[in-house]
């Protein structure tokens, strides 16, 4: 079946290490390929990833899509072996448990999302300590809350801590 916008395991990674250009639509009956116009066969240190982050919804992480899971298990297996770090951004999570509906400081007490939390990381093989739960903005007018910024803010300060880690390590100078 052919899905434009579905990318092979192998696109993900290339672009993961910079070797796509800005313009190129993801096909899964078509890989980029070295001769493509949007290959870049040298890319720099500015056109690669430093840390790979999955958005994945806590309300629907039953993740029970084995062809979605084998191309993210493809895709994790490979950026480890460059000790790329790796993040799971679980959103929803107020949609997921009632108890973190009605009280969102209670989102590391919850056993749901503890288990949707433990789910990813039997299935995708993330540590537990970089998998972070947050609560989307989106039925709010105002967004004034400081448990979800708290949420989002402190997933956020983790990618960017990781990234820089990683970069370092790459350069060997910053």
């Amino acid at each position: 079946m052919h899905r434009p916008g579905h990318a092979q395991p192998e696109d993900i990674i290339k672009a993961v290490y910079g070797h796509v250009k800005d313009g190129f639509k993801f096909d899964e009956s078509k890989p980029l390929s070295h001769k493509d116009q949007h290959y870049t066969s040298d890319p720099s240190l500015s056109d690669q990833a430093f840390c790979l982050v999955y958005v994945i919804p806590a309300d629907t992480v039953s993740m029970t899509d084995d062809k979605l899971i084998d191309k993210l298990k493809i895709i994790r297996h490979r950026i480890s072996e460059d000790a790329i770090p790796q993040v799971i951004v679980l959103t929803k999570v107020d949609e997921a448990c009632p108890l973190v509906s009605q009280d969102l400081k209670k989102i590391y007490l919850s056993k749901k999302i503890k288990e949707k939390m433990q789910i990813c990381h039997d299935k995708l093989g993330v540590q537990m300590c970089n998998i972070f739960p947050v609560k989307n903005y989106h039925e709010e007018i105002d967004t004034d809350d400081d448990r979800v910024d708290v949420l989002i803010l402190k997933a956020v300060d983790q990618i960017i801590r990781l990234a820089d880690d990683r970069l370092f390590n790459s350069s060997g100078t910053l």
